[in-house]
């Protein structure tokens, strides 16, 4: 019970964080084609534009990432692992997992790290506008999180990466 319950929740913050991905999006889009009118028209377009969106490019990357890694959305080459024997490609399957998540959890802790150490000293992020710098890392450590524990769910067995129909490209 408590495990279905965990996965549901997980699966909520999964989603939540890829429509907030969308509406980040969505905002840059409008802050670059305002940016582009202003300009064109003669106009003066905002000073702050060119660092929040990338700012926004950065949350857009973090905020979906969980969501790929839950769909199998992301690049994935598995021409060797498939030509693999069953036993040894389910042991080279969780390596893979380990391994990411292992990875996943290294950017968690310097990204908390990094979050921590700029909102303690006060750094400031100085451009054309000045954003705390901690904004930066703010995202790193739920969003990387999640993707850990999205791999856990592969780890698990609750489902694989390499178990899936392949796509090909129609011309």
């Amino acid at each position: 019970m408590l495990a279905r319950r965990w996965a549901a929740g997980q699966l909520w913050v999964v989603n939540a964080f890829a429509v907030l991905a969308g509406l980040v999006i969505i905002v840059g889009i409008v802050l670059v084609v305002v940016d582009v009118v202003m300009r064109a028209a003669g106009l003066r377009p905002p000073h702050f534009t060119v660092a929040f969106v990338e700012y926004i490019l950065l949350y857009f990357a973090l905020l979906s990432a969980p969501y790929l890694v839950r769909h199998k959305g992301h690049v994935l080459t598995d021409m060797l692992v498939q030509r693999l024997p069953t036993g040894l490609r389910r042991v080279l399957e969780k390596l893979v997992y380990l391994l990411c998540i292992a990875i996943a959890l290294v950017f968690m802790k310097v990204g908390a790290s990094l979050f921590i150490e700029a909102i303690e000293l006060g750094y400031m992020d100085e451009r054309s506008v000045d954003i705390p710098y901690g904004f930066l890392y703010a995202l790193f450590p739920p969003c990387f999180l999640l993707i850990a524990l999205e791999f856990g769910r592969y780890l698990l067995g609750a489902d694989s990466l390499y178990e899936r129909e392949l796509q090909l490209d129609s011309a």
